[in-house]
């Protein structure tokens, strides 16, 4: 499979001397490690939310690509440090400097070190659909309209 090129720009130019470029860490890796672009470290106190620069900029161009920024497992479950929004979401048109919203969830005070890989990057195919509005569905699934826990949890 041929891999999609994506323009980066370096918006700090700490990228590409003292802190990385994001990169794959192993090759059946689905995500690149966005890293921290600071220049000392930063503390993030219990229940704050601050964002933390990762030092690029990119230009998909293509609307059927999204890039999301997704959490580190490590850091959410060792230290409570989450995305803000969950999973963030960079559209193909966007070309300014990605930023990394994160939440301190845990118990105690997080650092944040300069270069930290902080959270995750991943490119995914994108389908844009027309609503069409009806006054009846076309066809009745077997849930219908069946909400939370309605399937039951076992």
């Amino acid at each position: 499979m041929k891999r999609p090129k994506i323009e980066t720009k370096i918006m700090n130019p700490l990228i590409g001397t003292t802190i990385q470029l994001p990169t794959y860490t192993t090759s059946g890796a689905a995500a690149m490690d966005l890293r921290a672009c600071l220049d000392a470290p930063k503390t993030v106190q219990p229940g704050e939310t601050t964002l933390i620069p990762s030092g690029i900029a990119i230009s998909i161009h293509d609307p059927e690509l999204v890039a999301l920024l997704v959490p580190r497992s490590g850091l959410g479950i060792k230290h409570g440090i989450v995305l803000a929004n969950t999973v963030g979401v960079i559209d193909s048109d966007y070309q300014g400097e990605i930023g990394i919203g994160i939440l301190n969830r845990g118990a105690v005070p997080y650092t944040v070190e300069p270069g930290e890989r902080i959270c995750q990057m991943m490119f995914v195919p994108v389908l844009q659909a027309d609503l069409c509005v009806v006054s009846e569905f076309s066809q009745e699934s077997d849930r219908g309209t069946g909400g939370f826990g309605s399937t039951g949890s076992h």
